[in-house]
């Protein structure tokens, strides 16, 4: 136990301060604010797939030839949602890091959103019968799911220093009592957002002057594009799931600790994804976050539903087996809870190697089916707490459906020696 002591301080402490962090906190908190936005972008390039299309949906019959004509208001709803991703996100996560200051929640949001725009391209090249020409607008790599990093490290700075000149007096211009409080309330602002825009876009021009790429070009091709490619390698993600598995075995929320790390990138991915099936193309991200709920974490962190039936199967401890059967059914919705508390499986020294290794088989066999063609990336965000087979099959069909049961059976078999042990341990202590 004195290993496990030591192992347990060891994680609780970098689980402490990752969850101290108020900037970590806060864009853990942004992407689970814009959630339900990714999943209804997500459904209506489905919905497109389904019914509208004139290639792949009902549309392509003629007795269903009318549907075509929403073929516009899917699209619109999928550019209202994912395309402007990085807007969102920026909007959302000044204002909870405003929250978080104790700012002026809206117009740290305002100044976010304009300080961003104010340093990427304001520019769309367009290309008429070979002749280019620049027309106003924001190119869809400043807007989409690409400006993702760029647009969360300038805000936090951004948040930050209006924030702080906020809150000195003597860059508030004082207006007399009879004048309307929100009136007087837009004058105490109005230098420090004189200063933080100007500096902001200054500072941007000279970005682009000393190195001839917009701030959130140099970003992406830098920073986020190594990112998600690291994440979408088999060692990259297995990686991240033990990491996560291993906080969950000293009793903290793996997922929310790298939620963070975790939710831009697969936020990313899942919208390139859909980016390049819209296009026509192959969507080529294999790890998104439904691929983490369908396949990796099937019934919870560590495949605790593949432990629920190990127990149920073999175990001959009455607890074990009571604690089982309540936490089978959460688990079949993804909540590991119950037996991961109740078992329990955090701190357990026997069920250790299955708890943490095991997302990291999941990952694997999962991969490997993406990379035979077994599996195609996908292009639904299926909501958590979908029950299994559901989740799969909304997310990748019967083909998903089959992997999902391989790897619950695959979790069973990996559980059952340890199960053993537990039940050898029980009998030894008895004598």
């Amino acid at each position: 136990m004195s290993f496990f002591d030591t192992f347990s301080e060891k994680v609780g402490f970098i689980a402490e301060k990752v969850d101290d962090n108020k900037y970590l906190a806060v864009i853990k908190d942004a992407f689970s604010t814009f959630m339900p936005f990714i999943i209804v972008g997500s459904f209506a390039t489905l919905g497109r797939s389904l019914l509208s299309s004139e290639t792949t949906g009902l549309a392509q019959f003629s007795p269903f030839s009318f549907l075509n004509a929403i073929d516009p208001a899917f699209s619109a709803l999928n550019f209202a949602t994912m395309s402007i991703m990085t807007l969102g996100i920026v909007f959302i996560l000044s204002t909870l890091l405003a929250r978080r200051n104790k700012g002026n929640e809206l117009l740290s949001a305002l100044v976010a959103l304009c300080a961003y725009v104010s340093v990427v391209p304001q520019g769309i090249i367009n290309i008429i019968d070979g002749v280019e020409s620049l027309a106003a607008g924001l190119p869809a790599g400043t807007t989409n799911a690409s400006g993702l990093f760029i647009g969360m490290i300038l805000t936090l700075v951004v948040v930050e220093m209006f924030c702080k000149l906020s809150a000195v007096e003597r860059l508030k211009i004082k207006m007399p009592a009879s004048v309307p409080q929100a009136i007087s309330k837009s004058f105490n602002a109005l230098i420090p957002v004189f200063i933080t825009l100007f500096a902001v876009t200054i500072l941007g021009r000279l970005f682009y002057l000393g190195t001839g790429d917009y701030i959130n070009e140099f970003i992406y091709r830098v920073l986020q594009s190594p990112l998600e490619g690291f994440f979408q390698t088999s060692w990259g993600v297995v990686a991240v799931a033990v990491l996560s598995q291993a906080f969950w075995l000293v009793g903290i929320h793996g997922g929310l600790v790298i939620s963070p790390f975790r939710a831009p990138i697969m936020a990313a991915a899942l919208a390139a994804n859909i980016t390049a099936y819209e296009s026509g193309m192959t969507p080529e991200n294999a790890i998104t976050m439904s691929t983490w709920r369908a396949f990796i974490n099937i019934g919870g962190a560590g495949l605790v539903l593949s432990a629920a039936i190990a127990l149920i199967i073999a175990s001959k401890r009455a607890d074990q087996r009571s604690i089982a059967k309540l936490g089978f059914v959460p688990a079949i919705f993804s909540i590991s809870e119950p037996l991961a508390f109740g078992l329990p499986l955090v701190l357990n020294p026997i069920f250790a190697i299955p708890y943490v290794f095991n997302a990291g088989i999941s990952t694997i066999i999962t991969m490997v089916a993406f990379n035979l063609g077994f599996l195609t990336p996908n292009i639904v965000d299926v909501p958590f707490g979908l029950p299994i087979v559901i989740n799969a099959f909304l997310g990748w069909g019967i083909p998903g459906v089959i992997l999902q049961l391989i790897i619950i059976v695959i979790g069973v078999l990996t559980y059952l020696p340890f199960v053993l042990v537990s039940n050898k341990q029980v009998i030894e202590e008895i004598a």
